[in-house]
């Protein structure tokens, strides 16, 4: 029976979402909670386990909705992907790297419509929600799902973009009040994608292409990445002036008008700002166009870590001590405050480069008791939390989690390199 508008509003239809993160998690929740059926699938099986057993595996994810999810018989989750033949829509939530060229990595896109085509049914609707470059729907995707001969999108497939907005830990917006922005391959598409994403999400944007829905993503995060590289750089020119750049922005921030503040740090983390710009600068090379700012941009995020190697070594020097052979302390290891999210930290390259200069550095953080496996940084899987102590020469707070204590932390008398403006200004705390 071919998937109509009726069918999705009665909610007599079954979700399939593939990848089951940051992203893919939540978005599942929020169609149980609305009313939906929904399958889960991704190759992590202890992911599998852990809701089909009703036990929470994404901290700033509330226990209890996976509970009421379970009890409801409408959530269940499979490495089976056969099971695809039962979903009337299927939403792919798979990351999207770079490589160690920093050009698109599109594996996890491509093995997941590889594993899910020979599965589909007629009339199903598949949404891709991976941030990715302008043209990945209709050039990637598309083909993929039509090799089979089974199927054709705008007669009996229907293809939708509708980028990921999730912000971890965020206490004002979750995924059912974000706005959601949808673009289709064709009319249909559209309409039964918006259909499909009203039964969950209060706000749900219609926009006239996939590129449109995958470009805006990725402007969304260049905007951001681009100013947060503006602070950082900002920060470098006003150390030697004596002048203190967080006074700086808290001042500007007091304009009403024509002014938002972003806030310096030791480098970019999480799967997006990090990444995205990436994409864009990839695709723009097959047009001959150079995204020299964006790329500036990146270059000047990517090197902030390196800044903060260099502050630790004077703060050490401070203290007649050499970076070699010292005993370093990072405070939080996710990426941003008060989330387990450690996916592209600034604190995972701080410890590759403290260690390749001979420091010996554990870390610090109650969200992430132990290091789990990492693409980039697979030698750090299994080192746990350390607690705070006196025997380190240094502290680096990298991570301003809102459990952390300014006096609790002075107390230990170690000299400490602040890189979120947490601790007050005093003699042994600098600056980075």
């Amino acid at each position: 029976m071919a998937l109509s508008l009726e069918q999705i509003k009665s909610k007599s239809i079954t979700v399939g979402i593939i990848g089951l993160g940051y992203v893919g998690y939540p978005l599942a929740l929020v169609f149980v909670e609305a009313g939906v059926s929904v399958i889960g699938f991704d190759i992590d099986q202890t992911k599998i386990d852990a809701i089909n057993a009703g036990k929470n595996y994404i901290r700033h994810i509330n226990h209890d909705r996976l509970q009421k999810a379970q009890k409801s018989g409408k959530l269940k989750a499979t490495k089976d992907f056969s099971q695809i033949a039962k979903c009337d829509a299927i939403i792919i939530c798979v990351p999207t790297p770079l490589s160690n060229h920093l050009e698109p990595d599109l594996r996890y896109i491509l093995n997941t419509c590889e594993s899910i085509a020979p599965h589909i049914q007629p009339h199903t609707l598949v949404s891709l929600e991976s941030t990715t470059w302008p043209g990945t729907t209709d050039e990637v995707v598309m083909p993929i799902l039509e090799r089979s001969g089974k199927v054709k999108v705008g007669r009996d497939l229907y293809l939708a973009f509708s980028p990921e907005r999730e912000d971890p830990g965020n206490k004002n917006y979750a995924t059912k009040s974000i706005p959601k922005l949808i673009g289709g391959t064709d009319p249909k598409s559209l309409e039964l994608a918006l259909a499909l994403y009203q039964l969950a999400i209060d706000n749900v944007v219609p926009l006239s292409s996939t590129k449109v829905a995958e470009m805006a993503k990725l402007f969304e995060n260049i905007f951001r990445s681009v100013n947060i590289a503006l602070v950082n750089e900002l920060k470098i020119i006003l150390e030697p002036m004596g002048i203190d750049v967080w006074e700086v922005i808290h001042a500007a921030g007091t304009k009403p008008f024509g002014f938002m503040p972003f806030w310096p740090g030791p480098g970019l983390g999480g799967h997006c700002i990090p990444i995205d710009p990436f994409y864009l600068t990839w695709k723009a090379k097959q047009f001959g166009v150079h995204t020299r700012f964006i790329e500036l941009a990146g270059e000047i995020n990517r090197s902030m870590p390196h800044y903060v190697v260099s502050k630790i070594q004077d703060c050490l020097n401070e203290y007649g001590k050499p970076l070699k052979g010292a005993a370093i302390l990072i405070l939080g290891l996710a990426y941003k405050s008060d989330v387990d999210d450690m996916r592209e930290s600034p604190s995972l390259e701080l410890i590759k480069l403290l260690e390749g200069k001979g420091a010996r550095v554990d870390y610090h953080d109650d969200f992430i008791p132990e290091i789990g496996p990492t693409r980039e940084y697979q030698h750090l899987a299994g080192r746990t939390s350390k607690p705070i102590s006196e025997k380190y020469d240094c502290f680096v707070l990298a991570t301003k989690h809102h459990y952390f204590k300014a006096d609790e932390i002075l107390a230990k008398g170690v000299p400490v390199v602040d890189t979120r403006n947490f601790l007050p200004k005093q003699p042994n705390v600098f600056r980075a």
